[in-house]
């Protein structure tokens, strides 16, 4: 299934249009996208054959896609899990993933126009893992079991604020608002061929800055699962942001930093395309 946020509703996407969940379940289920996820055992248990009996479909704009998860309740974030990415930020590549958050405020949808703060403003396309099962202390065979499928974000980040002071502000670096875009929908684990190794890149004004496989990752989804539940109580509708492959605009030589005007395509095999626009700020 592909789950979307259609103007705040719920959504099937279908190729013949999007089933509106809630009238779909007759109100079993209703329209808040953050809601449906949150109950995702019930909802996925049920959805199978409800809604191929269900006739209506309704034509859309992929311009009226929100974030798929609008309001998770924690958002981890992950550096450094390719190795190639590690090796241009000096890291050994076999360095333990920093582990940080993006506030829940800067998480926004595709096709968002994002106003530049000062500063240096750079992108880290990543997939995005929306839990679907709460799950504390996993292993890795039940991992995949928690999930409840992928989706593309954008790890946008001011680099100055970032890097200030003796300790990194990371968490306050990354958390602008609409630095967290996600999208366009919610693709469930089965409907991959082979959901461990995804093509992943992005361009920014239509030069390639980003390519990659996630199996490049150094931890894979169910390790990352493995090793944040070992501390933290994940929940359903949580998002994790698993990391970025190299090619990002601060370790360029020259470096390169997201512009006004600039458009920034995110794209993962299987999921489709996330597109972010910049403007100036005030």
């Amino acid at each position: 299934m592909r789950i979307a946020n259609l103007g705040g509703r719920a959504v099937v996407i279908t190729e013949a249009g999007a089933i509106d969940v809630e009238r779909a379940s007759d109100g079993r289920f209703g329209p808040d996208p953050q809601d449906l996820v949150e109950a995702w055992a019930e909802f996925s248990a049920w959805a199978g054959d409800a809604l191929s009996e269900f006739q209506e479909r309704i034509a859309f704009e992929a311009e009226l896609l929100s974030a798929p998860v609008p309001r998770p309740r924690q958002v981890f974030a992950i550096g450094l899990n390719y190795a190639e990415h590690a090796a241009e930020a000096g890291y050994p590549p076999d360095s333990m993933p920093v582990t940080f958050t993006k506030f829940p405020s800067s998480i926004v949808g595709a096709d968002t126009v994002v106003a530049l703060p000062e500063g240096n403003v750079d992108w880290e396309v990543e997939l995005v893992v929306v839990i679907g099962r709460e799950g504390y202390k996993l292993d890795r065979e039940s991992a995949w079991d928690h999930v409840a499928g992928l989706t593309i974000g954008q790890d946008i980040s001011e680099r100055i604020t970032q890097m200030q002071g003796s300790a990194p502000q990371f968490s306050l670096g990354k958390s602008f608002p609409g630095f967290g875009p996600t999208g366009p929908w919610l693709v469930t684990p089965d409907e991959f061929a082979n959901k461990d190794d995804l093509a992943i890149a992005c361009s920014l004004s239509g030069e390639g800055m980003q390519s990659s496989r996630t199996s490049m990752m150094l931890y894979d989804v169910p390790e990352l699962l493995v090793r944040l539940s070992a501390v933290c109580r994940l929940l359903p509708g949580d998002i994790i942001f698993s990391g970025t492959p190299s090619g990002i605009g601060n370790r360029r030589i020259p470096q390169r930093f997201i512009g006004p005007d600039d458009v920034l395509v995110s794209e993962i095999e299987g999921i489709g395309t996330l597109t972010t626009r910049f403007t100036a700020g005030d």
